[in-house]
């Protein structure tokens, strides 16, 4: 069994992307394959327990069978941390290395690691400690953030030595995506740094779904509950004049406009172009013309309590965070595994 270790300098780089494209591409190779969260930090009940959400998600698409106290061994809450500071929390670290060990009749077993390589040091669980001491192979999930990328990779390689196999550069912008595969890898591989993936940056891994939008603002579905799974890939601002919103929302495929409940021109305008949902501030209702257009045309309508500054905030919060669910984006992420994963690659530098 080897286990493989996906870490990140910071959160949010892609590990569940990679460890779901990973995970379904060695299963279809034949390899039998494991999952661990070691530190859930998406606490979700499920009977008396509490496991984590990334792990409940894997343990369903990758179809494992092993129990949920194993592929989620440890979850932390509000209650844990003051337990933690309380000193009533110990040996984590065996909780996990005893997950591990229960997965050892699979060939590989792929462990998600925390938002960043030091995350859970206070439990003495960081990334580079479980790595050593599960003598694991780390590979860095890296989202391009310039030349910083770069060094992120390297510095990772110095830090974790021999258990550090190589990166993968996640979510580059497709202006950018010759560059990095032409100047920036080539540099990276002539200092030692294995480069298995370059991914682009891409619009259905990025989407949210209009229930997980209402969910994050705390909304108020006006109508079209049954369109709440459309994915969102853009947001648009309705705040100008009706003729120059209607030449910008043409412009803008599957949005979400956000708006007051007082312009029913921008509303109705929306609904004329591509538009998933339209979000209204402020806590109030729309007129019922809105309404039945609404209806007529698919599109939910969301009042949310917050002012339009309040909201569009809580969505850039969000967006970066959506997380890989939905058969489309599950489908996807395997497509870009496929096309940009250099697999054969890999599987030899882990042996």
């Amino acid at each position: 069994m080897i286990p493989i270790f996906i870490a990140s300098g910071r959160s949010h780089s892609g590990k569940t992307f990679l460890a779901l494209g990973l995970g379904l591409k060695l299963l279809e190779q034949g390899y039998k394959v494991g999952y661990i969260k070691p530190l859930g930090k998406i606490p979700v009940k499920k009977g008396r327990d509490v496991f984590d959400a990334d792990a409940l998600f894997m343990k369903e698409y990758l179809s494992l069978t092993d129990e949920m106290n194993v592929i989620s061994p440890f979850v932390v809450g509000f209650e844990t941390q003051n337990l933690l500071f309380e000193g009533k929390i110990k040996d984590v670290k065996r909780l996990i290395a005893d997950a591990v060990d229960a997965q050892k009749d699979k060939d590989f077993v792929l462990i998600g690691g925390a938002g960043d390589l030091f995350e859970g040091a206070a439990f003495d669980i960081d990334a580079p400690g479980l790595i050593n001491d599960l003598q694991a192979r780390a590979v860095l999930v890296e989202s391009w953030n310039g030349d910083v990328s770069i060094d992120a990779l390297m510095g990772a390689r110095k830090l974790l030595g021999e258990r550090f196999v190589g990166g993968v550069i996640n979510k580059v912008p497709l202006n950018t995506i010759t560059y990095v595969k032409e100047t920036a890898k080539p540099f990276m591989e002539r200092n030692g740094i294995a480069v298995f993936g370059v991914f682009p940056e891409d619009s259905i891994l990025k989407a949210i779904t209009v229930r997980n939008l209402n969910e994050i603002l705390s909304g108020r579905v006006l109508c079209c509950e049954d369109r709440l799974d459309e994915f969102i890939e853009n947001f648009s601002i309705g705040a100008m004049d009706v003729d120059s919103a209607l030449n910008y929302f043409r412009r803008t495929p599957n949005k979400a406009v956000i708006t007051g409940a007082h312009r029913s021109d921008i509303q109705l305008a929306a609904m004329e172009t591509s538009t998933k949902c339209i979000i209204l501030t402020g806590g109030l209702h729309t007129n019922d013309v809105v309404i039945g257009k609404a209806e007529s045309k698919g599109v939910p309508i969301i009042s949310v309590a917050d002012d339009t500054f309040t909201t569009i905030d809580r969505i850039e919060s969000a967006v970066g965070k959506a997380k890989i669910r939905g058969k489309g984006k599950i489908s996807r992420a395997k497509e870009i595994i496929e096309a940009e994963f250099d697999m054969e690659r890999f599987l030899k530098a882990l042996r």
